[in-house]
């Protein structure tokens, strides 16, 4: 249980600091704010779909739910991060 509790205690730091990244972009002026809302979007979405996934373990798979869980986490962090760095 405190695995599951961490995982969705990292994927909150993490999608939170992406959010946070955003915001900061689109204060300052320093891109497209159609694009910087679209990522704010889908920032938003992705961690709500993956806390949601956590929620709903699939019995008898666990270790396999889960280590595919974090993949698609890294991966969704680290796609969202690298639009963020191109906007």
């Amino acid at each position: 249980m405190s695995s599951r509790r961490k995982l969705k205690k990292d994927i909150k730091k993490a999608f939170g600091e992406l959010f946070a990244d955003c915001v900061t972009l689109n204060m300052c002026h320093q891109a497209d704010e159609k694009k910087i809302a679209e990522l704010m979007t889908q920032t938003l979405s992705t961690y709500s779909d993956l806390v949601s996934r956590i929620s709903h373990t699939e019995k008898g798979r666990e270790r396999a739910f889960y280590h595919k869980l974090r993949e698609e986490f890294v991966i969704a962090f680290n796609k969202i991060s690298e639009e963020i760095v191109k906007a």
